[in-house]
């Protein structure tokens, strides 16, 4: 295992860099690098921008318009755009359907959604969580019934982030009741302006409609959609799922907000008491900590291993990390880390009082979205169960 870069590497590295100082724009950088809110416009601009240089499909292969990047390229692409203030890709479109387009998908449906996904034309959300089904995602209910030459869907998807945005939907179904739960699911693609699809916005507790519930009233879906073979679809959500295995670490955002909590610290006076300025070292050894391991899929990865297995232990520490940066921002302001106040903040309101900071005014919203992070993508409490039946035997 060498977790060194390479010459080539760095010099990859700084073509990135300077790439995203040159395209990235200024404002929504300043967004990102002080929480505020991102619009699907600032979101979607950014993407576009990727996708008009061939980017935006970032770890896709050549034979599909991708750069072709190796393992370590793409962690050096994500870190630079992070450092940098970009926007998190939405990763439904690029990160998660178009793998499985690419290996399961026919060439009609290739030449078809891979186009809109890689030059961030359309929206993609993800139709996985039911209510009922949340960490346990075989047990879905959402039924498809074949009629001729087309899939009548109903049911109920929840947690569909930002799903008041989609145009499409990638969604395991269930087409059969026989055998294993696992044995009866199909993956479907949906257009969200389908009749019959109608999007619920949930309001959470830092003021924002960031997750949806999505209902489905005899949908109408052509059978054409349909990806691989009916009742495949749970091997198709496995093969999306692995794709995750690094990005879900989200160590690029936690080194980012690392400096940023540095600079709170320093701005608010706290950055001398040597027993907060440990918190802050305990945690930057966390990252690193954690960025080592991600370095060591990546190694096993460009080796031609395949380290699924230690999944969940990324999952559990970057969701781990992400609550504490938060916790700690939030310490660092003090009475100025702003009581979460949504009608002010609607306003255009930041905290512009004497003492008062503009850049404390998100901490609060953040600190109460980031409580979702050890329950999403699998709650930690499974993760660890995985951990301990596939690494610890």
């Amino acid at each position: 295992m060498d977790l060194a870069f390479t010459p080539e590497e760095q010099a990859f590295r700084e073509d990135i860099r300077t790439w995203v100082k040159a395209h990235l724009p200024p404002e929504i950088s300043h967004k990102v690098h002080n929480a505020l809110r991102l619009t699907r416009d600032d979101m979607q601009r950014w993407a576009k921008i990727l996708g008009k240089q061939g980017w935006l499909g970032w770890g896709w292969p050549k034979a599909f318009g991708g750069p072709g990047w190796n393992a370590v390229q793409k962690h050096l692409f994500e870190e630079e755009c992070a450092l940098a203030g970009a926007p998190r890709v939405v990763p439904f479109g690029p990160v998660m359907v178009a793998p499985v387009i690419m290996a399961f998908g026919n060439k009609a449906q290739q030449e078809r959604f891979l186009p809109g996904i890689a030059s961030g034309e359309v929206w993609w959300s993800q139709g996985y969580s039911e209510p009922g089904s949340g960490s346990d995602l075989a047990s879905v209910k959402t039924r498809a019934e074949r009629q001729g030459d087309k899939y009548i869907v109903n049911g109920q998807k929840t947690w569909t982030t930002l799903g008041q945005y989609g145009e499409w939907i990638f969604c395991l179904v269930r087409t059969s009741n026989e055998g294993k739960p696992q044995t009866g699911i199909s993956f479907l693609l949906i257009d969200m302006k389908s009749p019959g699809v109608t999007v619920r916005p949930i309001k959470l507790l830092d003021g924002e409609c960031e997750v949806n519930e999505v209902w489905f009233d005899n949908v109408e879906v052509p059978a054409e959609n349909l990806i691989g073979e009916e009742n495949k679809g749970w091997t198709y959500a496995k093969h999306l799922l692995s794709h995750e295995r690094t990005n879900i670490a989200d160590v690029n955002r936690a080194k980012r907000e690392l400096e940023r909590l540095k600079r709170i610290a320093k701005t608010e006076g706290v950055w001398d008491d040597l027993r907060f300025r440990d918190q802050i070292a305990l945690l930057e050894v966390d990252v690193v900590a954690l960025e080592m391991l991600v370095l060591r899929v990546l190694s096993a990865e460009k080796s031609g291993k395949n380290p699924l297995d230690i999944a969940g232990l990324l999952k559990i520490r970057g969701s781990e990390i992400q609550q504490r940066y938060s916790e700690l921002m939030m310490l660092a302001a003090g009475p100025y880390s702003l009581p979460f106040i949504e009608e002010a903040m609607e306003a255009g309101w930041q905290g512009n009082f004497p003492g008062g900071v503009a850049a404390n005014a998100p901490l609060a919203s953040t600190y109460f979205n980031m409580r979702k992070t050890t329950i999403y993508g699998g709650s930690n409490e499974v993760q660890r169960n995985i951990v301990a039946q596939t690494v610890l035997g």
